[in-house]
């Protein structure tokens, strides 16, 4: 058996040194070492040898399978760089020229809006909420005190869904608002809540350089025992001192919701002018930012709350018109336009 060994170990060695290139140290290697080659089936013979000879004759062939091993590798780098060596003989090569350039993609300014006002809001203790965006007419309108007769229920503002109807709630249409999400989350947690809910919403309305039919917005709601509007305006200077990294100031003006009551719209300082007077805040020196007002008490019962406990505001304002204040952005079409020179500058 030893001799066996050993001269297959000088005809296979012989044979490696030998191999011309890869393909052909490659037959070697299956025709030894492969499954069926001559040296794994001279292994298998181990097993008839009487069992004094086996630790010697084992011993033997795992110092020749090493050896093979280690003598393909070798002929494996020396073929390796002969094949290097000729092709820097026969083709030139210039170390200095640039590799190729990969276009990398980023987040869209919306997105990361979005993400720096929920960073905001998470460090004020309020949930990030989120919801379908084809809703319930009650969940929509009903829930938020919006009855049939409301203008906001007219098909011309609204995308209802063709054919599509919920089991006990009516018509599907597409969301007008974040506020459907206010109605759920009540249903789900109850109260107290503390939750911003930004998504897409939709409205079927006339595309120019200040609204589209498809944009974002955030929702936000508290609810809580002894809540007022106090509350909710010292939330608000400091959600928007932090936004764009100066004081800002908040006023309160009244407004019309049908979700609220009282309703109120809230304006912040100029942003561009400090207050001073610009073409932006047709020199008021305030700028229009959101809707807001107390939660009604029917929102809480919706919502399965006892409004004689628990009082609430909430507020909403377009993540859209936010990012366009921020940056300067003069047309709300750019956000979905794909024009890469638009959202590079982001």
């Amino acid at each position: 058996m030893r001799q066996l060994f050993e001269k297959l170990k000088t005809a296979s060695l012989e044979e490696i040194r030998g191999a011309k290139n890869a393909d052909a140290l490659r037959q070697i290697e299956v025709k030894y070492l492969g499954r069926n080659g001559e040296f794994t089936v001279l292994i298998k013979g181990l097993k008839d040898l009487p069992a004094d000879e086996k630790p010697s004759a084992g011993k033997l062939a795992n110092e020749i399978k090493i050896a093979l091993t280690e003598a393909i590798r070798g002929r494996r780098e020396i073929l390796e760089q002969e094949t290097l060596a000729q092709e820097s003989n026969t083709e030139f090569f210039d170390t200095t020229v640039p590799g190729a350039h990969y276009e990398i993609g980023h987040i869209h300014p919306i997105s990361q809006m979005q993400y720096e006002v929920e960073r905001i809001f998470g460090e004020m203790g309020f949930s990030i909420m989120d919801g379908p965006e084809m809703e319930s007419e009650y969940y929509n309108f009903e829930g938020l005190n919006i009855p049939a007769t409301h203008p906001a229920r007219d098909m011309q503002d609204t995308f209802f869904v063709k054919n599509k109807f919920h089991d006990f709630h009516g018509k599907m249409v597409m969301r007008t608002h974040t506020s459907p999400v206010q109605i759920r989350t009540m249903e789900r947690y109850g109260a107290p809540l503390r939750i911003i809910v930004p998504g897409r919403v939709f409205r079927y309305e006339a595309t120019d350089a200040g609204h589209d039919s498809t944009f974002n917005q955030v929702e936000g709601l508290l609810i809580d025992k002894n809540i007022s509007l106090a509350h909710l305006k010292g939330i608000m200077i400091e959600f928007l001192t932090r936004l764009f990294g100066k004081p800002i100031k908040v006023r309160f003006r009244p407004g019309y919701f049908p979700f609220v009551e009282p309703g109120l719209e809230l304006d912040l300082s100029c942003v561009l002018c400090n207050m001073k007077g610009c073409r932006v805040c047709k020199h008021t020196g305030w700028m229009e930012f959101m809707g807001a007002g107390m939660v009604h008490p029917n929102v809480l019962k919706a919502g399965k709350i006892d409004p004689k406990i628990y009082q609430g505001w909430a507020f909403g304002f377009g993540l859209t018109r936010l990012t366009m204040l921020k940056y300067g952005i003069d047309d709300i079409r750019l956000f979905s336009s794909g024009n890469l020179k638009f959202l590079n500058q982001f």
